[in-house]
């Protein structure tokens, strides 16, 4: 099969007696219809036909021709779209409109998504199982998966953890007010993990850690103080979006099983709708997205959305990582001593703790797979074999492995962000999937990596 040109899929759409287009996964628009015998047609949640091929892969979704009326792709305007994503329409000083009900609580909002489209386990999947030797080694030692280890516990060194408060709290604020907070602390490389206009420990300690780089006192309640400062950085703090033909396209998986055989089935860990894949991309809470476009299909390419306007990635030589296990924060520090960037992070439980002292990062992977092995691994399920799981941002360990020395254990991403600071790992240092790629791009072989309680 062969997809059209870039020029071609550039400059006109393909009319099909049934008046649709079929949108291949990177956008592009197909000048032809898939051989039958080459796919499986079936169908998503919008009800469109969408072709996989028959390892059960997105091939191209079916899309009416008026849904990209006055939205076909203009080079010289940078893309797919009435017009530019990011042009100034705002209707308050934090870029939301009235419909958007950007003070609603999103907790009390949801709404059925449509759209969210497609993926199938293939009927005559197999489990790739590999065998193991007698000590639980994996037979092939060539995969350069992620694997993780429980372990028991270690000594920990008595280190008494500093407060995690600021030094002025974050009192109850607007959610919109909240969002913005976020937002600036985000773009200066303080973490608050995903922004979600609501208050909790991410928001204060990513103060006090900015406190910390700066040198500075922060107000967080001074609202009017925080817009100035995103003006200078940035612009406000929340923008309009257009959804492209590739933002809708996917590829998408219709779920993500719980049990790691199934997983395993799948042909990629990938977002599972629209609304995922764009939270991700700009760092929100998936419900807070949903909540800033009530009764928006974010299925149709040339729908303007409301979305965060995030920082650009920190950049720099990272030379030092501390992990707190108390603050469950990752500090990053250069080679003069100063923090360059801080993460809340999910760092061990009491089962399966973080190990201590100082350890160094041994290599770094993007997009990884991951490797279940029972018996290095802790137990998921009645699953006893080893698992291949493919890679993708809803893999256990997201999008970035960053191994360490201390065999098994690593620094990576997640499928589940909101959760980050909230809930335990298997003990391994778990960030959101952006802030870990962040850090990844500022590490390399040998960076210190410091566990303290």
């Amino acid at each position: 099969m062969q997809v059209a040109s870039p020029a071609l899929a550039q400059t006109r759409y393909v009319r099909s007696p049934s008046n649709v287009v079929l949108v291949a996964p990177d956008g592009a628009i197909l000048d032809y219809t898939p051989d039958s015998r080459d796919v499986v047609i079936s169908r998503d949640n919008m009800g469109r036909r969408v072709y996989l091929d028959h390892w059960g892969n997105l091939v191209a979704t079916e899309m009416r021709n008026d849904t990209y009326g006055g939205n076909r792709y203009d080079p010289s305007a940078g893309g797919y779209g009435r017009q530019d994503p990011y042009a100034p329409r705002y209707n308050d000083r934090y870029g939301q409109s009235a419909r958007g009900g950007g003070y609603q609580d999103y907790r009390q909002y949801r709404p059925g998504e449509p759209g969210e489209v497609t993926g199938s386990i293939p009927r005559d999947a197999s489990i790739d199982r590999l065998p193991l030797d007698a000590d639980g080694a994996i037979m092939d030692d060539g995969q350069e998966d992620a694997s993780i280890e429980p372990q028991r516990a270690l000594p920990q060194p008595n280190i008494a953890p500093s407060s995690n408060k600021p030094i002025i709290a974050v009192t109850k604020k607007p959610q919109a007010e909240i969002a913005a907070l976020q937002v600036f602390l985000d773009r200066q490389g303080i973490s608050p993990g995903v922004i979600d206009g609501h208050l909790g420990d991410n928001v204060n300690k990513a103060v006090a850690a900015w406190q910390e780089m700066t040198g500075e006192t922060l107000d967080p309640n001074n609202s009017e103080d925080i817009m100035q400062r995103l003006t200078y950085e940035g612009g406000l703090p929340i923008v309009d979006y257009t959804i492209t033909a590739a933002d809708a396209a996917g590829p998408y998986v219709a779920s993500i099983p719980d049990d790691y055989a199934h997983k395993a089935q799948l042909p990629a860990m990938s977002f599972t709708s629209v609304t995922e894949a764009l939270a991700e991309r700009f760092h929100m809470d998936e419900e807070y997205l949903k909540s800033l476009n009530p009764g928006v299909d974010f299925s149709v390419p040339g729908s303007i959305i409301k979305v965060i306007n995030p920082g650009q990635p920190k950049t720099g030589e990272v030379v030092r990582v501390v992990a707190n296990k108390a603050k469950k924060q990752v500090f990053a520090y250069g080679a003069d001593g100063r923090l360059i960037a801080a993460y809340p992070a999910t760092i061990g439980s009491s089962d399966t703790p973080s190990p201590s002292g100082t350890h160094t990062v041994e290599r770094i992977a993007l997009n990884p797979g991951y490797t279940y092995n029972p018996k290095i691994n802790f137990k998921q399920g009645n699953n006893d074999k080893i698992l291949q799981i493919p890679p993708g941002p809803n893999g256990p360990v997201g999008t970035v492995w960053i191994a360490l020395s201390k065999p098994t254990y690593g620094i990576h991403g997640t499928p589940e962000p909101s959760k980050i600071g909230k809930t335990n790992s298997h003990g391994c240092i778990r960030l959101t999937n952006w802030d870990a790629t962040e850090l990844a791009k500022m590490v390399k072989q040998g960076t210190v990596v410091e566990f303290v309680d």
